[in-house]
């Protein structure tokens, strides 16, 4: 029994002895840890500081630039759109202040803005989008031709196109007074669209948003706005849909007209208006429409330049 015990003694004491050399040991090696943490914290201080500079100095030479874009603009435009017109589009998410300086440097560019179509938030609800397609549908003026696909935002791109856009042949309406009051009032019973007072049907049409879509359908969201200025493109004499950079992602308006050939052939896209030098682009762009031509405008990766005329830094 006293042998036993003595072995019991002994393994207990071997146990607290390798449990003392661990906790020395650890001690040692976290003194020596936290010194090496401590240097790198201040390290990775440092690296904050110097980017923070640098981005502090990026934003000055941003604000700059949009500052020489939005003096110089008005003299870049002036006479582009002499005596055009523009019924302006917008969605729920666009900027008002966005939207004004855009009418403005219009006004600067020779055009009359004709009136401005807003989007509501159910427009692009992939709940509504059964609702939509019946009162586009039920809306359509007699004589129109509609796409056969089926989709809402081509056919809604189709019925606003049809009596908001005038003949891209002979700048003649392509319905009656009548039916853009109908079709006007019928979008905007059905909780679509807050159309301004007399809108008028004009050549080239300005579809504005904000920036990407979110929540539930969000692809969904973006592919029925990008659709419906496609199609809206198709009518009348040139449309361009600006918005801001977050626009031009996959769940964007503008990132899935890019995605597609066939759409970025015919409809222009910017992808900063948010930036007086975007708001430029968007005329310039207006302008190209009128000659026939399309491209990719702004900042986001997906962009074939800056603005019409100029190359790309990366080409």
């Amino acid at each position: 029994m006293i042998s036993l015990r003595y072995h019991i003694v002994s393994i207990a004491a071997a146990f607290l002895a390798l449990a003392i050399g661990v906790v020395l040991g650890s001690t040692a090696l976290n003194g020596s840890l936290l010194s090496g943490l401590s240097d790198e914290k201040g390290k990775l201080a440092s690296q904050v500081s110097d980017l923070e500079g640098q981005r502090a100095a990026l934003d000055a030479r941003l604000a700059d630039a949009d500052a020489f874009a939005g003096a110089t603009g008005p003299k870049v435009v002036a006479g582009a759109l002499d005596k055009r017109s523009i019924v302006l589009v917008t969605t729920d998410d666009a900027r008002p202040s966005d939207r004004d300086a855009l009418k403005q440097l219009a006004g600067q560019a020779g055009a009359t803005v004709t009136g401005e179509i807003q989007l509501t938030a159910a427009f692009s609800d992939p709940d509504k989008a059964d609702q939509l397609r019946q009162v586009v549908t039920r809306l359509q003026p007699a004589g129109a031709k509609f796409p056969t696909a089926g989709d809402p935002g081509t056919l809604a791109g189709a019925l606003l196109g049809s009596v908001a856009l005038l003949n891209k042949d002979n700048a003649q309406p392509q319905s009656t007074p009548d039916e853009l009051a109908a079709a006007l009032g019928g979008l905007t019973d059905g909780g679509f669209a807050k159309p301004s007072e007399n809108v008028r049907p004009a050549q080239l049409a300005i579809v504005l948003t904000g920036g990407k879509a979110s929540g539930d359908g969000a692809g969904d969201k973006a592919a029925t706005l990008a659709r419906f200025a496609t199609q809206l493109d198709r009518a009348g004499a040139g449309a361009v849909l600006a918005g801001d950079p977050e626009s031009a992602e996959g769940t964007g308006a503008i990132g899935n007209v890019r995605a597609d050939t066939s759409a970025t052939s015919i409809l222009s896209t910017v992808d900063n208006v948010n930036t007086a030098a975007g708001r430029v682009s968007a005329i310039l762009a207006l302008r190209e429409q009128l000659d026939g031509a399309a491209g990719r405008y702004g900042i986001a990766g997906n962009a074939q330049a800056p603005a019409p005329g100029v190359k790309h830094p990366a080409n």
